[in-house]
């Protein structure tokens, strides 16, 4: 057993209760409720949903308007113990430019009072695949080797909790999986890892649980695959374009799977409450009816329409 295992096993390492944050008159972050234990969450919703705001909370940098946050059993906020605790990893790029990667990782071991800060630096370091960039300045480094030298420093003590706000941004393919190995190592090592996203796909190949965000709200919570069937199985809408939009509409109606379909100019836009029974039946109907199809375009595919269904469900 890690000693990051037997720091969490007692209790969710997170645990949000009726939490809300406003400023003004503005809600970013409305009575949302949930527990996180250990393995890796995603935090899945739209651009300005209320992830950062509320990972700010869990941090301690944002003091909630009501309700209560704790990491490891205490209060997140005016707690700065919890950063003995926690790892951070912010959106934006908080390096120091003059720093190189080498100093910069090495004043987060110094700050953490680490019995040797040398080493713990070097390992941090080696951890994100830095070696040959550490002792470059931060200031010339691209977004992706900031993005990872951020994330040695905030794994540079050792962290049970780590909270990471969009850490794939700037990184490329090779960079991006590097970085998910790692995280699902630590993950294995039974640390709790909390990632926010804005990008299905990312959440889909990491995490093994999600919270869904929508407008401040907490749309889903559970396992990812049950929560991405609830995405697939909703209505959709699909724009085709054939070589006889008439005929090909008569027939689609026919099939149980689609609820509504319309002539629109050169294209017929048809509702299916089955996205894989449509997908699927749809060349075959066209077949049947002697009509090639040209052209097949989904017109509710965007992250927000897909939040937008599950708030509404």
């Amino acid at each position: 057993m890690t000693a990051a295992t037997s720091r969490v096993d007692a209790a969710p390492a997170i645990e949000v209760s009726e939490t809300s944050r406003w400023y003004g008159n503005v809600v970013a972050v409305n009575d949302i409720s949930f527990t996180v234990g250990p393995g890796i969450t995603g935090l899945l919703g739209p651009n300005g949903a209320g992830k950062s705001t509320l990972l700010h909370m869990l941090a301690g940098f944002l003091r909630p308007s009501s309700g209560t946050v704790r990491i490891l059993g205490a209060p997140a906020w005016q707690n700065p113990g919890l950063y003995q605790q926690v790892g951070i990893v912010q959106e934006r790029e908080s390096v120091y430019d003059g720093l190189t990667g080498y100093e910069f990782v090495r004043l987060s071991a110094r700050l953490h009072h680490l019995p040797d800060v040398e080493a713990a630096t070097r390992l941090a370091i080696d951890r994100v695949q830095m070696e040959t960039a550490q002792g470059r300045k931060t200031g010339g480094y691209s977004k992706g080797m900031k993005q990872r030298i951020k994330i040695a420093a905030a794994i540079v003590h050792d962290p049970p909790v780590l909270l990471l706000d969009e850490p794939f941004n700037g990184t490329d393919p090779a960079q991006r999986l590097q970085m998910m190995d790692l995280l699902r190592r630590m993950a294995a090592e039974g640390r709790t890892i909390l990632f926010s996203s804005h990008i299905l796909e990312e959440v889909e190949r990491l995490a093994e649980r999600v919270l869904v965000i929508v407008s401040g709200r907490l749309a889903a919570a559970g396992d990812f695959r049950a929560i991405r069937r609830l995405m697939t199985d909703r209505p959709h809408t699909f724009a085709i374009v054939s070589s006889d939009n008439r005929a090909l509409a008569s027939a689609l109606l026919a099939d149980d799977s689609v609820t509504g379909a319309q002539i629109d100019g050169e294209r017929i836009t048809v509702r299916a409450d089955d996205f894989e029974r449509f997908t699927v039946h749809a060349p075959r109907i066209a077949r049947s009816a002697g009509v090639t199809i040209t052209e097949v375009d989904t017109l509710d595919e965007s992250l927000e329409s897909v939040f937008e269904y599950l708030v509404q469900r």
